[in-house]
């Protein structure tokens, strides 16, 4: 494919300081020589964002920055050392933007863990704008024809929760509860799971999730702002002894104190959702006698965001999705602190 047009200008999400983004012109980048210019279509929007908005995590941020981290697009430029991705490519930019690739980490392909790893919108530039730039090595290969607007949230939503899926060791046949369900994350989280052969509860707050939850595969919901014992009503629906596995994708603390008190014995708690200043605790006791296993998962390498990216292209994944241009992000935020979003959003970097 021949040389693709590239305008000197676009427009992009600027985060200039804590809590403030800006819609406005900035200079289209250059691809170093390990990079890729991809021209993105369309970018998901997730909870990180909103914590990359207000910096409230213990990680430093970049300032500015342009925001985003589930890019979807073709590349259209490339830096002279790439050989594994051409012009015309359908690629994904994700949260991990590069690593070092030498490291003991990297060397393992556990390349999230490395301690160089650049993030995407929030330690560099993201995909809340029309042109971005990505380590050749790390970017979502995406197949040919697929519709880039629903492929947008696996590479974070869908790849983070497959990986926790995988971190939770749940077998077939097994009960897994996905806590969060009704968001982002636990949509993809459910049909993730349904398709690995297991059964889902549903765990979020809001009679209006229940039914979009049960429709995506979850066979039983609870809804913890109605139940009177959130713990003893997910022991009932998983047939008494709890759920094999957990799955934390709330940005509340609360469900992280919980979780250990209705998994079954020997069963375990993946903690996924970072919300602010949250702690996981849980009692030492009960924890050793009945064998429980807490463990944190982050994001996915290489190897599992193509697996992520099969389950989508099988067709054993929809992202239930709503479409709105770059230049509504901010409201999309707010809905996102109001708890009232319901499947995931995603920007069309063309309005």
């Amino acid at each position: 494919m021949g040389a693709i047009p590239i305008p000197h200008e676009q427009w992009a999400q600027v985060i200039e300081k804590d809590g403030e983004m800006s819609f406005k012109k900035i200079p289209v980048p250059k691809p170093a020589p390990d990079q890729v210019l991809v021209q993105i279509r369309y970018s998901g929007v997730c909870h990180t964002d909103l914590h990359a908005l207000k910096n409230d995590w213990p990680l430093p941020r970049k300032t500015p920055v342009v925001g985003g981290h589930e890019g979807a697009g073709i590349v259209v430029a490339k830096g002279p050392m790439v050989t594994s991705v051409n012009i015309g490519d359908a690629v994904g930019i994700k949260w991990l933007n590069s690593s070092c690739m030498t490291c003991t980490y990297c060397m393992k392909a556990e390349e999230q863990l490395c301690p160089h790893a650049e993030l995407s919108g929030y330690t560099v530039d993201g995909s809340f704008q029309q042109y971005a730039v990505a380590n050749a090595m790390h970017v979502a290969r995406i197949p040919p024809d697929t519709d880039l607007a629903t492929v947008a949230p696996v590479l974070c939503a869908g790849l983070t929760v497959y990986k926790g899926l995988k971190e939770s060791s749940a077998r077939p046949g097994e009960i897994v509860a996905v806590v969060g369900a009704g968001g982002g994350l636990g949509s993809l989280a459910i049909q993730y799971a349904k398709a690995m052969g297991l059964h889902v509860v549903a765990i979020d707050g809001g009679e209006e999730k229940g039914e979009p939850c049960k429709k995506l595969g979850a066979e039983s919901y609870v809804d913890f702002m109605k139940s009177k014992d959130v713990v003893e009503e997910v022991k009932k629906v998983s047939g008494g002894e709890g759920p094999h596995a957990v799955l934390l994708l709330a940005p509340q603390e609360k469900p992280f104190q919980q979780a250990t008190s209705y998994v079954r014995s020997n069963g375990v708690v993946v903690c996924i959702g970072l919300p602010a200043g949250a702690k996981v605790s849980m009692p030492v006791f009960d924890t050793v006698v009945r064998m429980i296993t807490v463990k944190g998962s982050y994001v996915g390498g290489r190897e599992d965001t193509q697996e992520a990216i099969d389950f989508f292209s099988r067709g054993l994944i929809h992202a239930p999705i709503k479409i709105v241009g770059l230049s509504e992000v901010g409201k999309v935020f707010e809905l996102m602190e109001q708890n009232k979003i319901v499947g995931r959003y995603v920007l069309d970097m063309s309005r």
